[in-house]
């Protein structure tokens, strides 16, 4: 089939809308693209498996530098380590990332603080296509509250602060624009995989369908086993008959502690504690003998096997982590040589995210008001698999 044939079937993984009230560029149809795919990968047990994984070989052990990583950037006591830790999530959750640095009265770099990436958007362009701005909000969706009170989305609850800079020349201006240096904002330094000024697409944006699946099957399961009807069976017996009582016009009176059959106790013979549990019910109507009636519920877990087999196949190989499928279906076997070319294969996976952190941090350090890391090396150490060691004890024997 031809491509102008199919673009009627499909759309945009990410609309992006100019929001006039806040002169923004939307994120996703309701500004709230990042969120709700965070909110789709937290609840999917597979994906949130993959991204956290993801996530932690991007952040590999830190800058190799230990000195540098050990470097403290902020009035709040945040060293290196600590803002590259917070950004690592956000690189692979939404393939960007977002720091705020300040600025002293010489034009310098005096302070470096993490923004999360779903707070940021974009300014709309200019007349040339550029992006003076980001505006930040602490909660897009108008949730959060400070003192009591919602954080609504208002024009006067962002902060729009410009786009990173560090020319001298560009910096004093815009400080003596704020007014001076204490209504200065500073900078923010906005960084996305899909290009300059583009809202990214993540390896999440692609399986959005299988987590939710995924959470959809777990949700089905969860009914099978704690909710289905675990009744073993049921008996019918006779109920003897009592005294009819009357009122004073002759009407019968209805015993309001009559026993019904099904009463509350049906909820007692649900779930996988109850099982194999019997259930009485008494009638009014004569029988011979008591009957009992086999009650057998349905389980659903064979009609969802290949689903939930080639969901979880899907989300793994969105994120790239094939040789961890293969040791967890037992295609291969688990043994040290096997993880330790995992590790080896997934950092090569990682690496263009690890570049754009270090570049970034790169481009900060470098207007840093003093020689913050004079090794000049702002490379990610990667992940090893560490094999279990023999470790000598005092007496020279292996434990």
């Amino acid at each position: 089939m031809r491509v102008k044939d199919l673009k009627k079937k499909s759309s945009n993984r990410v609309d992006v809308s100019y929001l006039r009230q806040f002169g923004i560029q939307g994120f996703g149809d309701d500004n709230l693209y990042p969120q709700t795919l965070r909110n789709i990968i937290a609840a999917s047990s597979t994906g949130s498996e993959c991204a956290e994984r993801y996530a932690n070989f991007i952040e590999g052990n830190g800058f190799k530098d230990i000195r540098f990583s050990e470097y403290v950037v902020n009035r709040k006591g945040d060293t290196v380590d600590d803002i590259h830790a917070l950004v690592c999530p956000d690189v692979g959750d939404f393939d960007g990332m977002s720091l705020h640095v300040n600025y002293n009265i010489f034009g310098e770099i005096c302070e470096l603080n993490y923004v999360p990436f779903e707070n940021c958007r974009l300014l709309e362009e200019d007349s040339n296509g550029y992006v003076a701005k980001i505006a930040v909000h602490p909660d897009w969706s108008g949730k959060k509250t400070r003192a009591g009170k919602p954080l609504q989305v208002k024009k006067e609850n962002i902060d729009f602060i410009d786009v990173f800079n560090p020319r001298k020349e560009v910096v004093l201006a815009q400080i003596e624009a704020a007014g001076g240096i204490e209504y200065y904002k500073g900078q923010i330094l906005w960084l996305s995989g899909g290009g300059k000024n583009v809202y990214p697409r993540s390896r999440a944006d692609r399986v959005v369908t299988e987590m939710s699946t995924d959470e959809g099957l777990a949700n089905v399961k969860f009914r099978n086993v704690r909710c289905n009807f675990f009744a073993s069976g049921m008996i019918i017996t006779k109920k003897g008959t009592s005294a009819i009582k009357l009122d004073d016009n002759g009407n019968p009176i209805e015993d309001e502690n009559e026993d019904t059959g099904f009463s509350d106790t049906i909820i007692q013979l649900q779930g996988d504690t109850n099982a194999g549990k019997l259930l009485e019910v008494t009638l009014n109507s004569d029988e011979e003998k008591p009957e009992f009636v086999d009650l057998s519920s349905k389980n659903y877990d064979k009609e969802f096997s290949v689903t939930d087999a080639s969901v979880v196949e899907r989300i793994y190989s969105a994120y790239g982590q094939e040789p961890w499928y293969c040791i967890r279906i037992g295609k291969v076997g688990f043994s040290g040589d096997i993880l330790e070319d995992a590790f080896e294969y997934y950092n090569s996976i990682v690496s263009k995210q690890q570049r754009m952190i270090e570049r970034a941090f790169q481009k900060i350090f470098d207007g840093w008001y003093e020689v913050a890391n004079p090794s000049n090396d702002y490379s990610v150490e990667p992940l090893k698999y560490v094999r279990n060691a023999t470790v000598s004890n005092n007496n020279g024997g292996g434990i």
